[in-house]
């Protein structure tokens, strides 16, 4: 039976952004962040993340260092009672023609291939508008854009709802 997933970015939703974030000492998660993802799981919802991590292609930190502060993240998480499913992460540059790096759907077809998602019934939560692209691109309708990490065009957006931050996300009806 397929599932509904919630999938949310990394950086700009579940910590503070800052630009090539590797290091666990630098890491700061967003307020409300914790209460949120309980919420969504109270709604049935599984949880995966898809995060743009050029950072590696860039060498300006390796893959097994993106890999540490992807553990200590899922565990924070499970610390919190709440469980991350999956991370799906693209380390391409921008000027790669690959599939996995947002605004195209790469990493979100390939975890519905791996957890039989109905798209239908999933949400995508960002902060850029490559991220609501992504999602509308896989067939996933159901957006949230936060204002949280990056500068956003609120007239211009393609989301369904805009938020100031994931922290006031029960202000928006999820079913």
């Amino acid at each position: 039976m397929p599932i509904k997933t919630i999938f949310l970015d990394r950086d700009g939703v579940i910590n503070k952004e800052i630009k090539y974030l590797h290091k666990i000492k630098d890491f700061e998660f967003i307020d409300g962040i914790f209460a949120s993802c309980k919420y969504l799981e109270s709604l049935g919802y599984k949880i995966i993340v898809i995060t743009n991590q050029s950072g590696i292609s860039r060498d300006y930190y390796t893959k097994s260092d993106f890999e540490i502060i992807t553990n200590w993240m899922i565990n924070q998480f499970h610390y919190n009672d709440i469980e991350i499913l999956d991370v799906f992460h693209c380390p391409h540059l921008p000027n790669i023609n690959c599939n996995c790096r947002k605004p195209k759907p790469g990493m979100l077809f390939e975890a519905k291939k791996k957890y039989n998602i109905d798209m239908s019934k999933s949400w995508l939560i960002g902060d850029k508008e490559s991220d609501i692209i992504a999602a509308n691109n896989a067939g996933i309708n159901n957006t949230i854009l936060v204002k949280s990490g990056h500068k956003i065009n609120e007239k211009n957006t393609k989301a369904k709802f805009v938020l100031d931050s994931i922290s006031t996300l029960k202000n928006v009806v999820i079913s």
